[in-house]
């Protein structure tokens, strides 16, 4: 796997595919800089090397040109994160692009337009991404976040750089981490799966049961592993097309040994909200009018166990509805017990929308081994397959 730890930069001119889609308020400040920060590395690497760099990204979904959607809006944040004035570019391609990149000197960076501002990128065309590698002299991608799209500057543009194009830092760690958990775990390996649905799991499920030797089914999509056992999950979340699936899995856990944990648990609330009736009870003894938001005291202290005596931790979805007060203290109970088995060197990773904010809503971040920063590319990933975005530098 070639990094950028395997090339000097000295006058090279850097083209890096950074993940800069970060949200911003609506004044044009941008609300969360975590994306920007952890380009960071690869861009200090290449600097101190004595190179120049060419930030390329994308922001939202734009249709065409829409000033809203100006990589320009976040200028000023990159420049005081990187602690180097940035210069900008209106557009990513044609005579000003190239013009910008001509004049680039070695110390420098240049943050170039949206790239979705032209839909040759999302199409993956050849001759667009030509005219981006015409800009530098390597090829960096530092993007897990898009890894998993065949766009143009994030697949097709690799190609124009056979012998110059490496992995950034991110991206690196990313791959490694992922491949700790699924390829290299030290055993007991735990997967902890939550969120809403069995059905958006699928995939992961059936991929990580030759890797895993425990898997916690928390949230939501425990009611219909609980109800397809027999139980009453009341009004509690649930598909009721997917229970003999639910079983199937259950059924093909057994027969690989790993063992299957489930809430024994959950708080239940009268209603949908915050200040909703609540009440701790069975999960399998939900009353009619009720639904769990929440995993219970007694679930708890079963994953704090199992956490515990595990060296391997993935986690991938919250146990309840932490955005609700009410409902965050299974979720927070969760972090703090794989961040106490972190602590006595278990690998721990946590990847995917949800639990990664979860973990930052509570301030995990630095109590976990490693955070990542791409939702549907870690998803992908532990599905088994081969992002595109990773491949084309493998290449």
């Amino acid at each position: 796997m070639k990094t950028i730890q395997d090339i000097n930069f000295k006058d090279k001119k850097a083209l890096i595919r950074v993940d800069f889609n970060v949200p911003l308020d609506d004044k044009f400040k941008v609300t969360d800089a975590t994306r920007i920060e952890a380009a960071k590395p690869t861009i200090d690497k290449i600097l101190k090397d004595g190179g120049a760099v060419i930030l390329m990204s994308h922001l939202g979904r734009p249709n065409g040109v829409e000033s809203k959607y100006s990589l320009g809006h976040i200028v000023d944040e990159v420049s005081e994160i990187l602690r180097v004035p940035v210069k900008f570019v209106s557009d990513c391609v044609g005579k000003v692009a190239k013009k910008a990149s001509e004049d680039l000197k070695m110390g420098e960076v240049l943050l170039l337009e949206n790239l979705r501002f032209h839909a040759e990128e999302e199409d993956g065309d050849e001759a667009f991404a030509e005219q981006l590698a015409k800009l530098g002299d390597v090829y960096v991608n530092d993007a897990f976040g898009t890894a998993h799209r065949a766009h143009a500057s994030t697949t097709i543009v690799a190609k124009f750089f056979p012998e110059n194009k490496c992995f950034g830092s991110l991206l690196a760690q990313e791959i490694i981490s992922i491949k700790k958990v699924l390829e290299d775990s030290e055993k007991p390996v735990l997967a902890i799966l939550g969120g809403a649905k069995v059905s958006s799991k699928i995939t992961i499920i059936e991929n990580i049961l030759d890797k895993v030797d425990h898997l916690i089914l928390g949230g939501g999509m425990s009611f219909t592993f609980v109800k397809a056992l027999g139980g009453q999950v009341g009004n509690s979340i649930c598909e009721d097309d997917k229970q003999e699936l639910a079983l199937e899995i259950l059924k093909k856990a057994k027969e690989k040994g790993v063992q299957v944990h489930i809430p024994v648990d959950v708080i239940a609330a009268d209603d949908f909200n915050n200040n909703a009736n609540t009440e701790i009870c069975d999960i399998d003894k939900i009353p009619d009018g009720w639904q769990g938001l929440d995993a219970g005291p007694k679930s708890r202290e079963l994953f704090h166990k199992v956490i515990m005596e595990s060296k391997t931790i993935l986690w991938n979805g919250p146990v309840g509805v932490f955005e609700m007060e009410s409902f965050a203290n299974g979720t927070i109970a969760l972090g703090n017990s794989i961040a106490e088995a972190t602590k006595n060197g278990t690998f721990s990773l946590v990847g995917g929308g949800d639990s990664v904010a979860a973990v930052k809503q509570f301030g995990f971040e630095d109590k976990v081994s490693y955070v990542s920063t791409g939702g549907g590319a870690m998803l992908e990933s532990l599905e088994g397959k081969v992002l595109p975005g990773i491949e084309a530098i493998l290449k």
